[in-house]
């Protein structure tokens, strides 16, 4: 189960990668086990785009407007993080937790997608999930105390991660011969609604009156415009069993299928490597999307300024996810990509020492670049196996260990921001973490695949 959730996870949040690795030049390009299935026509028993044109438009539009739903949850608390501590009195903390919490949720919800999927179909199931992004949204604002507040944000969390994991089974069901542009629409939409929530947030709530709550809890009610198409689509025919498929099947004849099928996962050095570098890449993502507002706001930036300066940061992923896999895609080694977005972050976090505000727009769109090591982590778990099996297996790995370690970074900063009163301190951890991230990257560009034992 892990290995199908873990493909869908990859698919989910960036599926670029596995269709750009295409255009590699090596002879056995590991992405062409993920897109070979669902191009294909479909055979007994296989997703086929079943339904009236209609009935595609429609998937096509829910499937925008769950996108949008994806990350205003995570994006928009950030800007109004400091009220929200002052209305709860939470301390450094439980507001640090409130920034790994997406990870924890991920790792824990996302699993039990493919098993539900299968039971009700992934329609029914997507459905589900934005009622509870819906639910969870509405109710955290009503919210009395800090762990009301968390149950709440838990619950649309949840939703989110259940709804992540099956936007590509949603594609490979109803667009097998779409699979790259469909992907591709929902991915833009995803970080369209990352870096919206971030610069909408504060102008809402204080058009809407100020209050913290009213602010978060208007995205409910997009949550709410993305049950209707779902509800619509959950009652069609072709939402069964053909589309609960969380990812192709085995190939038996593909090169390095056999020696995949008995690989020990956790004997590959470069299956460790990139299960640490996804880690320390999604810390440092949390970080930011968690904190870097907060830290701007102490330095004298106004709110709403925050709140754009993150959606600059987010929105930098949105152009860069499509140039930066076709990129590592033709390298040998993507160590250099690797290196240089590490070095962007480091001079981020400089920045953010000596002159957080003077040069704020400055620091906020190098971050920004910096952030994009995520689709480069999915990118490189497609080239370091030849197999179908094998990226299943190395997605798994990569994802659950990598979930598990980008946890306590986001709490750590809390933490050590409030016993040292100041950003000083978080900015070390925060510059340590990117040094590790960028030596276990440089290890995980490493030409090799790791059904050669490496």
């Amino acid at each position: 189960m892990m290995g199908r959730m873990a493909l869908a996870d990859d698919d989910s949040r960036n599926s670029t990668p596995s269709t750009d690795l295409s255009t590699r030049t090596a002879p056995e390009p590991p992405a062409a086990a993920l897109t070979a299935a669902p191009a294909a026509p479909p055979g007994p028993g296989a997703a086929s785009p079943a339904g009236p044109r209609w009935l595609l438009g429609l998937v096509a539009a829910g499937m925008v407007i769950a996108a949008l739903n994806l990350r205003p949850a995570i994006s928009g608390l950030g800007p109004l993080l400091e009220e929200v501590r002052r209305g709860l009195h939470m301390n450094g903390t439980v507001a640090g937790l409130l920034t790994s919490v997406p990870s924890l949720c991920f790792a824990v919800f996302g699993g039990l997608a493919p098993r539900l999927a299968r039971r009700r179909g992934p329609a029914t199931v997507v459905l589900g999930g934005m009622v509870a992004i819906a639910l969870g949204l509405a109710l955290r604002p009503l919210a009395g105390g800090t762990t009301a507040f968390l149950a709440a944000t838990a619950l649309a969390l949840a939703g989110i991660a259940v709804s992540n994991v099956l936007m590509p089974v949603v594609v490979k069901h109803w667009f097998p011969d779409r699979v790259g542009s469909m992907t591709g629409l929902y991915s833009m939409a995803l970080a369209l609604g990352t870096a919206g929530a971030a610069a909408v947030t504060v102008p809402m709530t204080d058009a809407l009156g100020g209050s913290w709550r009213v602010g978060l809890g208007a995205w409910a009610l997009l949550a709410a415009v993305a049950v209707v198409p779902w509800a619509v689509i959950s009652r069609g025919r072709s939402d069964r069993a053909p589309g609960a498929q969380s990812a192709p099947e085995t190939v038996p004849g593909q090169p390095g299928e056999q020696a995949a099928t008995g690989l020990r996962i956790t004997k590959s050095p470069t299956a460790w490597a990139l299960g640490v570098f996804f880690g320390l890449q999604a810390s440092a993502a949390y970080i930011t999307m968690g904190w870097l507002p907060q830290i701007f706001r102490d330095a004298g930036v106004s709110a709403s300024a925050a709140g754009v300066m993150l959606a600059v940061t987010m929105g930098m992923g949105v152009p860069l996810s499509f140039v930066l896999p076709k990129l590592a895609a033709r390298m040998r080694h993507q160590g250099p990509l690797v290196f240089a977005l590490g070095v962007c972050g480091l001079v981020g976090y400089a920045g953010l020492w000596f002159a957080p505000a003077a040069g704020a727009w400055v620091w906020a769109l190098v971050l920004g670049v910096s952030n994009c090591a995520f689709p480069l982590a999915l990118t490189m778990i497609g080239m370091r196996s030849r197999s179908h099996t094998g990226v299943v297996k190395l997605s798994a790995f990569a994802q659950s260990t990598g979930y598990l370690i980008s946890i306590p970074g986001p709490l750590l900063v809390g933490s050590l921001h409030d016993v040292s009163g100041g950003w000083h301190l978080p900015l070390l951890l925060m510059a340590a973490l990117m040094l590790a991230q960028m030596a276990t990257g440089l290890l995980a560009g490493r030409d090799r695949v790791i059904e050669e034992g490496r």
